[in-house]
C-alpha cells in the first residue's frame, strides 16, 4: 500500500464529547523539536501527495491538494516557522485541520502522539516577549520531561503581517 493513501481520521470518538477533549494535543516533530496542536483542530492525518503550487502566496504556503474531491491549502510548517529545508520522507505527513469550517494542510516532520497537557503545565507567553517571536506560539507545554510548543491555530492561519519596512511577517 502507497504512504500517500493512508489515512487517519481524528473525528471525536464514539462517547467522547468535546470537553473531554480540552486538554489533548496532537504532537507532532520539526527536527528535534516537539509542537502541540489542540486536538479538537485535527480532522486527519494523510501522507504527502502531489502539491498544486498556486502564485502569489507566501513561500510557506506549497499550494492545494485534492482530498477526496474537497481542495485544501497546504503549509510547510518548517518554513512557517523558518526552519531549515529538509527533504520530505516516509515519515512526512499532512495533518489537516478544521478550523472555522476551513481544511488546512500543514506538513510536518512526522506525527508523535496525542498527550494531554493540563492547563496548569502550559506556560503562556505574554505579547511581548521577545524569546517568543512569533504571535502563533501560544505557550510551552510539559508532558512528562519534554517540552512542547503549542500553537494558535487561528494565529498560525492568519494572513502575514506587512513590517515597518514593506516586508512580510
Amino acid at each position: 500500500m502507497k504512504r500517500e493513501n493512508q489515512v487517519l481520521d481524528m473525528g471525536v470518538p464514539d462517547g467522547e464529547s468535546e470537553d473531554t477533549l480540552s486538554e489533548k494535543y496532537m504532537t507532532f516533530r520539526l527536527g528535534d523539536d516537539d509542537f502541540g496542536l489542540e486536538i479538537r483542530d485535527v480532522a486527519e492525518i494523510i501522507g504527502v501527495q502531489k502539491i498544486t503550487p498556486i502564485p502569489d502566496v507566501p513561500p510557506y504556503i506549497k499550494g492545494v491538494i485534492n482530498l477526496r474531491g474537497k481542495v485544501v491549502a497546504v503549509m510547510d510548517m518548517r518554513m512557517r516557522l523558518n526552519l531549515p529545508h529538509i527533504e520530505y520522507d516516509p515519515r512526512t505527513c499532512i495533518i489537516v485541520i478544521n478550523h472555522s469550517g476551513f481544511n488546512t494542510g500543514l506538513i510536518v516532520d512526522r506525527v508523535s502522539e496525542v498527550v494531554r497537557i493540563a492547563d496548569d503545565q502550559i506556560q503562556y507567553t505574554k505579547k511581548n516577549n521577545t524569546v517568543m517571536a512569533h504571535d502563533f506560539i501560544k505557550g510551552m507545554g510539559r508532558s512528562g520531561e519534554r517540552v512542547k510548543v503549542i500553537l494558535d491555530v487561528d494565529k498560525l492561519l492568519a494572513p502575514p503581517k506587512k513590517s515597518s519596512q514593506g516586508g512580510v511577517n
